[in-house]
């Protein structure tokens, strides 16, 4: 928390939606994930967020490590198309109920 703000959060990370997975016409490839960045509508806005960390995180039934939440991390590939939606790998494939879900896109590591 900044010192002297009080009562307001800061978000150091981005908002993303899970779309699901990369696909052809009859085939789908679960170890690429499709997410829509919140404000990305472009393939040139893609370029900032290329090699970025995201994490999905979900909550378990069990207690693992003190807590009911679990992470799954990946990073940003590639743009995928014209619309800014980019290609995520994350280090084990996401399940099938993350499509649709929320997904935090970080702001490092800096490529600048």
């Amino acid at each position: 928390m900044v010192k002297g703000r009080q009562g307001e959060r800061v978000r150091l990370y981005t908002r993303g939606t899970v779309l699901g997975y990369k696909r052809s016409k009859s085939n789908q490839y679960p170890n690429t994930s499709l997410v829509q960045i919140e404000g990305v509508n472009t393939k040139e806005d893609v370029a900032w967020y290329l090699g970025k960390k995201m994490a999905y995180i979900y909550k378990a039934k069990t207690k693992k490590d003190n807590s009911h939440y679990r992470c799954i991390w990946g990073k940003v590939c590639r743009p995928h198309g014209n619309t800014g939606v980019v290609r995520a790998k994350f280090k084990s494939n996401l399940p099938p109920k993350a499509m649709g879900a929320r997904v935090r896109v970080f702001m490092y590591p800096s490529n600048i």
